[in-house]
């Protein structure tokens, strides 16, 4: 099969091309940093370098392809990160629709089933509307946990105040998984048909922040970490310490303020959803360690 990834070489598209390709398929690589070229004709892959802003490019990267893989790179740059994130995908689903794609699979996110204060994932939302928009396309969309990777942001935390925290508490229930998992299924779901719309939660663990706590800490030889809870206030004048934009910073605020209500894993548990990801958070753990 011919399959456009897009993603560059990130933490989930690396993995998902490279599994790909080994499987014998044809695989072009969306990125916009021209620096990448080399790394993605290294995996065997071919390079499509643009803008994801550029619908005329998408169009040309997508053209000839069975199936595309869809995600929205993060763009700390944007001032309304959910028009960013519906807007890149409006321009992935006329790309889609000009070339005849029948089958995508996008990345989504675990909460993109409610419309609003959610942060971020308000985006989500609104593009999986999008592309279930599209007539005679089957769409599946990978509702991811949190990414265990993430964490690393919280390394400077851990190093200048001697705990983890940010405005929920450490009983607050966190779902996550990491990349490598989410690559695992979206090669699956590319490499076995699937038809109509439909959504697949992919995620690796299940804790409590106190409990992330404690397993990070261990693997760091900090056996006595903590989880302090922040308050909204607090944690966005941090996260503006730390150097986020405000308007990233007020998504991730709102985004964890929805955490701490747990509404976020509704549909979730509805459905009766548990983690199918291989790597727990005690594997992360000892990744977590080698960066710290």
């Amino acid at each position: 099969m011919k399959i456009t990834v897009t993603g560059s070489l990130g933490n989930i598209s690396k993995p998902l091309a490279t599994k790909l390709i080994a499987a014998g398929n044809q695989v072009t690589i969306v990125s916009r940093n021209p620096d990448k070229v080399k790394d993605i004709e290294a995996l065997g892959a071919t390079a499509a370098i643009g803008s994801i802003s550029d619908a005329d490019f998408l169009t040309k990267a997508f053209a000839g392809a069975d199936v595309v893989y869809t995600m929205v790179p993060p763009n700390f740059g944007a001032v309304d990160y959910r028009a960013y994130v519906s807007g890149a995908t409006k321009n992935y689903a006329a790309a889609i629709q000009k070339n005849g794609i029948t089958r995508v699979v996008n990345l989504s996110s675990i909460g993109a089933d409610i419309d609003g204060g959610t942060g971020q994932i308000s985006g989500n939302h609104d593009g999986e509307i999008v592309l279930n928009a599209l007539e005679g396309v089957a769409i599946k969309h990978l509702r991811a946990g949190f990414f265990y990777v993430n964490l690393y942001a919280n390394i400077p935390m851990i190093k200048n105040l001697g705990v983890l925290g940010t405005n929920y508490g450490p009983d607050t229930r966190l779902i996550m998984v990491h990349p490598q998992d989410i690559a695992a299924a979206a090669a699956e779901e590319i490499l076995h048909p699937f038809t109509g719309k439909s959504v697949r939660y992919i995620t690796s663990d299940d804790h409590t922040a106190g409990e992330v706590a404690t397993i990070l800490g261990t693997a760091i030889s900090k056996p006595d970490l903590k989880w302090v809870e922040f308050t909204d206030e607090q944690a966005l004048g941090g996260m503006l310490k730390a150097g986020l934009p405000e308007p990233i910073a007020k998504n991730f605020v709102e985004m964890n303020s929805a955490v701490r209500s747990g509404i976020l894993w509704k549909d979730y548990d509805a459905k009766g959803t548990k983690p199918t990801g291989k790597i727990k958070l005690e594997d992360f753990a000892k990744e977590f360690a080698g960066r710290f």
